[in-house]
């Protein structure tokens, strides 16, 4: 029997992409954590054993080996793939397959809590007021990305699949599909949603018929790799931080947020997070703000 074959992963796969609606990209992950770890299997005992027969020795032998192996492997790495496999045994036990996890007694190494890195303030006017995008087709496509990634802190994927039917003028709000096709509301300022507007226009003049939002001259969609690498050019122009993704500009949206006093809970659902836990690393930069504030201002600091 292949690894493909064992019998318990296809269903599984069919659980995450249907019922828990997962990305592609994130089925894949689960997918290729699976197999690498019945891999293992296959090459430690000649064959796969039954998985009532895998115990957490079996686990805990995978995880040792790929410490040995991959020196350099993060704890995050390894609490995916520990997440993993948690996933696949609870899913066995709510389908009746077993009735203990091997998963019961493993525990996931403690990861360093980092802030999220983000761009200050100034910079990014100095960014929208300053810096000089090209007057043509892709100049105009690239300033409304930067300010669209910054103005409602959307994921990468979530904006190059918007559509223009998500763009609601009069109500000044955008409309996104998140993880797991979970939709959020977004308001917008109105004099940004009316350049949006007009960038439609002009796109359904120039390329009709498509219905993606943003486009290259071409009329096809924009490629993740080709955002990445404008979006670290322009913050190039105006920021030091090592990383220019577009990942800091959704860190820079909830910060600045934070810093401003906004409320966590409406954070957390402007950024379409699941749980209030991944919102809160904001308020550390936002703490980190009123000391800065504090040992400036007070005569005692």
């Amino acid at each position: 029997m292949s690894i493909t074959e064992y019998p318990q992963i296809a269903p599984f796969l069919d659980y995450l992409q249907f019922e828990k609606r997962y990305s592609r990209h994130t089925i894949i992950a689960y997918q290729t954590d699976l197999e690498q770890f019945l891999q293992f299997l296959k090459d430690q005992y000649d064959e796969i054993p039954a998985l009532d027969q895998i115990n957490s020795m079996f686990v805990k032998s995978w995880l040792a080996e790929m410490k040995r192996r991959q020196e350099g492997i993060t704890a995050k790495s390894l609490n995916r793939k520990i997440s993993t496999l948690k996933s696949f045994f609870k899913y066995q036990l709510k389908t009746g397959i077993l009735e203990k996890s091997p998963m019961d007694s493993i525990i996931s190494p403690k990861m360093s809590k980092r802030l999220p890195v983000y761009v200050e303030e100034k910079e990014m006017h100095t960014l929208f007021d300053h810096v000089a995008f090209p007057d043509n087709w892709q100049g105009r496509t690239e300033l409304l990305v930067m300010k669209l990634f910054y103005q409602t802190g959307m994921r990468l994927s979530e904006l190059i699949n918007l559509k223009e039917t998500q763009i609601d003028i009069a109500g000044k709000q955008i409309k996104v599909l998140g993880k797991g096709n979970k939709e959020r509301i977004i308001p917008v300022e109105r004099s940004f949603l009316v350049d949006l507007q007009k960038y439609v226009d002009e796109k359904q003049m120039e390329i009709p018929g498509v219905q993606n939002l943003f486009v290259s001259e071409n009329g096809k969609p924009l490629q993740p790799r080709s955002v990445y690498a404008f979006v670290h050019q322009y913050l190039a122009k105006v920021t030091t931080v090592q990383k220019k993704s577009p990942h800091i500009l959704r860190h820079s949206f909830a910060t600045h947020l934070m810093n401003g006093g906004a409320d966590l809970n409406a954070v957390k659902e402007l950024l379409g997070h699941s749980s209030l836990a991944a919102t809160q690393i904001y308020t550390h930069n936002s703490i980190e703000k009123l000391k800065e504030v504090f040992n400036k201002a007070h005569p005692k600091a």
